[in-house]
C-alpha cells in the first residue's frame, strides 16, 4: 500500500536520503532502525507530507503521490504519533483530537462542545483511555498524552475510506514497562485497519513488535530483515558499522568517589504529592542513579535540586551552602546543570543555532563590555561539535533541524562548557542510537574524572547499574533502599526490582 522507489532528499550541504527502496503492506508492522542522523526522521517526514522528496517516486496503492503538507497526508489516511508530542498543552483533550477538523461540530460558526466531547470520548475508547475529554492537556501524564496522540491519529478512520498508515516515532521512549505493553497490545489490535511504521532505538521492542525491519545508515537502507532472521548483534553492527564495545557502559572508567566532598545534600526533603522525607548525598566523582516507576518522585527530586520546584520541608544543600532561593538562576550560579527529559521544550532553543545553544549558559565567558567575542564562541562550538560527533552542516545550523540525538549532544555540550560541577541527567539517552549512547556514557565518565557529581534518571535498569556508583530505589515518593559501592559489586536487576515492584 506504500512504496518508495529510489527516493532521495537533499538539504543544503547534506544528502539526507539516497536511493531509498521500501514497501509497506496492509496490516503490517515495519520497524525502522538506525543511528541518529541515519535519515529515519527525514523518511518519516516525507511520508507524512512535512518534506517533499527530490528524486524517485512515492506510491500509495500503486499511484504516485507528492504530499504538499501533513494535511494532504492525513486526508489520504496517513497519521503520525510524534516522539516529542504534537499536542497543544493549554487546549482541552477534545480540542487537540479534532484540531483543524472542527467543521462537523460547527453550526453558524459556533462549536457544539457537547457533540465534540461525545465524539472525543469515542476516539479515546479506541485507545482504552477513560478520561474527561474536557480536561486540559497539560494536566495529563506523559503516558496519557501519548495515548491522546494515538486517538488523534485514529480520527483518520472517519475521514479516510482506505487502510490507514500510522507512523510511530519513538512512542515508548519515556513510558514505563506496563504502559509500553498496553501500547503494543493496541497496535496489534489495530492491524486489521492500519499498517504501522515503528521507529525506536530499543531493539528488543522493535523485534518484539515488527514483522520486518529496515536498517538505515547514512541516508541509505542497508538491509531488510524478516522476523525469522532477527538478530540483535547483526542489526546493531549494520547500524553502527562495527561491533558494539563489550564495555558498553564504560565500567572500566568507573573509579572510586571522594566521600569527603559532598556536592549535594538532601536532608529529609518532602514535597506534597511527589516525595516524602528523602535524604541523599552526592559526592565528587559519583554517579547517583534514582530508580523507580513512573510517578515515583525521581524527576521531581532533581527538578528541586535545579530550583524548578521547592520542597515543603527539609533542606537542600549545594556545595555546603543551604539553598534559600529555589530558582534555576541560583542553581546555575552554584554550578548545577540540568539535561531535562523533554529536550525540545526545556533543553534547547530550537530557533537558535548550534553555536548559540552551546554557549547559552555561559555567555559571560565569551563577552567583554557587553559585546560577544564571536571568534572565541565559534572556536569552542566547533571543538564540541567535533568532540561529540554532532552531525550538522555547520555550527550556524538551527537546532530545530538536527536529529533528536544530536540535539541532546548540544544540550550536553552546553553544560560541559558552562563548567557545571553538579550534573542532573533526566533520561539523557532517551531516543538516542547505540553510537550516540556510547558518546553520552563517555561524557558521563569525563564528568566524574573531573570530580563532578552526576544525578541520573536512567533509561533502563541496565543503564543505571552500568553507570552508577550508588543506586537509590524509590516507590510512591519514598526512598526504599540504597545500593552503594556499585563500582565494586554490581547489583542484579532482580535485586533492584524487589524494592519497587
Amino acid at each position: 500500500m506504500l512504496e518508495f522507489k529510489n527516493v532521495g532528499k537533499s538539504f543544503p550541504g547534506v544528502l539526507a536520503l539516497q536511493d531509498i527502496n521500501l514497501t509497506i503492506k496492509p496490516g503490517e508492522i515495519v520497524g525502522l532502525v538506525g543511528e541518529n542522523g541515519a535519515g529515519k526522521s527525514t523518511l518519516m517526514k516525507i511520508i507524512y507530507g512535512a518534506y517533499q522528496h527530490d528524486k524517485g517516486e512515492v506510491l500509495i496503492n500503486g499511484k504516485p503521490v507528492v504530499f504538499r503538507s501533513p494535511r494532504d497526508a492525513m486526508m489520504n489516511g496517513i497519521g503520525m504519533v510524534f516522539q516529542e508530542q504534537s499536542l497543544i498543552s493549554n487546549l482541552s483533550v477534545m480540542e487537540n483530537i479534532f484540531l483543524g477538523f472542527e467543521k462537523p461540530f460547527k453550526k453558524l460558526g459556533v462549536i457544539n462542545w457537547k457533540k465534540m466531547a461525545a465524539a472525543a470520548k469515542k476516539q479515546l475508547a479506541k485507545v482504552k483511555l477513560d478520561i474527561d475529554p474536557k480536561t486540559i492537556t497539560s494536566e495529563l501524564s506523559f503516558t496519557q498524552r501519548q495515548l491522546v496522540e494515538l486517538a488523534k491519529v485514529l480520527t483518520l478512520e472517519e475521514r479516510s475510506s482506505g487502510h490507514l498508515i500510522i507512523l510511530l516515532d519513538e512512542p515508548t521512549s519515556v513510558l514505563p514497562a506496563q504502559e509500553i505493553e498496553l501500547l503494543f497490545e493496541l497496535v496489534r489490535e489495530l492491524k486489521n485497519r492500519a499498517s504501522f511504521i515503528f521507529v525506536s532505538h530499543r531493539m528488543d521492542e522493535v523485534m518484539a513488535l515488527s514483522d520486518r525491519i529496515y536498517v538505515m545508515k547514512d541516508g541509505q537502507i542497508m538491509d531488510m530483515v524478516a522476523r525469522d532472521q532477527f538478530d540483535v548483534n547483526s542489526i546493531q553492527r549494520q547500524m553502527v558499522g562495527r561491533d558494539i564495545d563489550e564495555r558498553y557502559y564504560r565500567e572500566h572508567r568507573k573509579h572510586g568517589i571522594n566521600k569527603e566532598i559532598a556536592l549535594v545534600e538532601l536532608k529529609n526533603i518532602s514535597l506534597s504529592g511527589h516525595y516524602q522525607n528523602v535524604s541523599l548525598a552526592l559526592h565528587a566523582g559519583e554517579v547517583l542513579a534514582l530508580v523507580g516507576t513512573e510517578g515515583a518522585g525521581t524527576e521531581e527530586i532533581i527538578r528541586s535540586v535545579f530550583g524548578l520546584m521547592q520542597p515543603d520541608q527539609g533542606k537542600v544543600i549545594l556545595n555546603g551552602r543551604p539553598v534559600n532561593k529555589f530558582n534555576p538562576t541560583y542553581s546555575i550560579a552554584e554550578g548545577v546543570g540540568y539535561i531535562p527529559r523533554e529536550r525540545k521544550i526545556e533543553g534547547i532553543v530550537e530557533g537558535m543555532s548550534v553555536v548559540e545553544n552551546i554557549t547559552l549558559a555561559n555567555l559571560q565567558d565569551y563577552s567583554s563590555s557587553g559585546l560577544l567575542q564571536v571568534h572565541n564562541e565559534r572556536r569552542l562550538a566547533n571543538e564540541w561539535v567535533k568532540k561529540l560527533s554532532i552531525k550538522t552542516a555547520n555550527i550556524d545550523t538551527q537546532c530545530s533541524k538536527l536529529s533528536g540525538g544530536n540535539q541532546q549532544k548540544v544540550v550536553l555540550a552546553k553544560w560541559r562548557t558552562a563548567g557545571a560541577k553538579i550534573i542532573l541527567l533526566d533520561h539523557p539517552t532517551r531516543g538516542l542510537d547505540i553510537g550516540a549512547k556510547e558518546d553520552v556514557y563517555d561524557l558521563v565518565r569525563d564528568f566524574t574524572d573531573e570530580q563532578c557529581g552526576v544525578i541520573l534518571i536512567a533509561d533502563s535498569l541496565e543503564e543505571a547499574i552500568g553507570l552508577a556508583h550508588t543506586i537509590a530505589i524509590f516507590k510512591d515518593g519514598r526512598l526504599m533502599h540504597q545500593f552503594t559501592g556499585c563500582e565494586q559489586k554490581r547489583p542484579e536487576q532482580y535485586e533492584l526490582l524487589q524494592h519497587f515492584v
